[in-house]
């Protein structure tokens, strides 16, 4: 496990507050979600790597070949690769609580990990995720909180695979929330308030636990 694993940056917040860990969009980088995190919690201290995948110039965090077709092997890569990251920091920072935002590509990772580490995260937003897979995850969800944000018209993510990332969400034990809108893949404030209600109540419900 290592820090330096991806690059990356991190915006300080309050001494023993919140990790809030963000994950870009395919094409975007590491300045993506900054200040969009730091307006949604405040106190925490933000990080935020960059993919190492690069899709005709467009950095990822995983290899695909299409879309909405994975390369599974290379998630798996990512997916483990991803856990040790975030796992060097929360053990460097010995944080309040652990929480994950990520749009689109780095929704799918954030979900990824929370699949094969479901206890590393308290609480997780998935804005516009696509799994077209069955998860397996390796261990229980009960008292990790879930966002999962989504367009009714959205030409990535069909509205069918949101739902059931849902159902096997809630069937391993998660606290899930679905937040719609009726458009695409963009991000609406309906979805901008439902992920900053999901970190104040991940927060209170964190109760000064503190995560090794």
């Amino acid at each position: 496990m290592s820090k330096d694993a991806y690059i990356y940056k991190v915006l300080p917040g309050s001494p023993g507050g919140p990790l809030l860990f963000v994950f870009h969009g395919t094409g975007a980088d590491e300045n993506q979600l900054l200040s969009f995190g730091r307006e949604l919690a405040p106190s925490a201290t933000l990080v935020s790597p960059r993919g190492d995948v690069s899709e005709q110039g467009a950095a990822r965090f995983f290899r695909r070949t299409g879309e909405g077709v994975y390369d599974m092997d290379d998630l798996a890569r990512a997916t483990a690769k991803m856990a040790g990251f975030v796992k060097a920091h929360v053990e460097a920072a010995k944080p309040s609580a652990v929480f994950g935002l990520g749009y689109s590509n780095g929704a799918n990772i954030l979900a990824s990990v929370v699949f094969a580490e479901p206890g590393l995260f308290d609480a997780a937003a998935l804005m516009h995720p696509l799994i077209p897979f069955e998860p397996q995850v390796q261990g229980s969800l009960a008292g990790r909180r879930i966002l999962i944000t989504a367009g009714r018209r959205d030409p990535i993510c069909p509205p069918n695979l949101t739902t059931r990332l849902e159902a096997y969400l809630r069937a391993d034990g998660a606290d899930v929330t679905v937040e719609w809108h009726d458009g695409g893949h963009e991000v609406r404030p309906n979805e901008i308030e439902a992920a900053r209600r999901l970190f104040a109540l991940s927060l209170v419900g964190a109760g000064g636990k503190k995560n090794g």
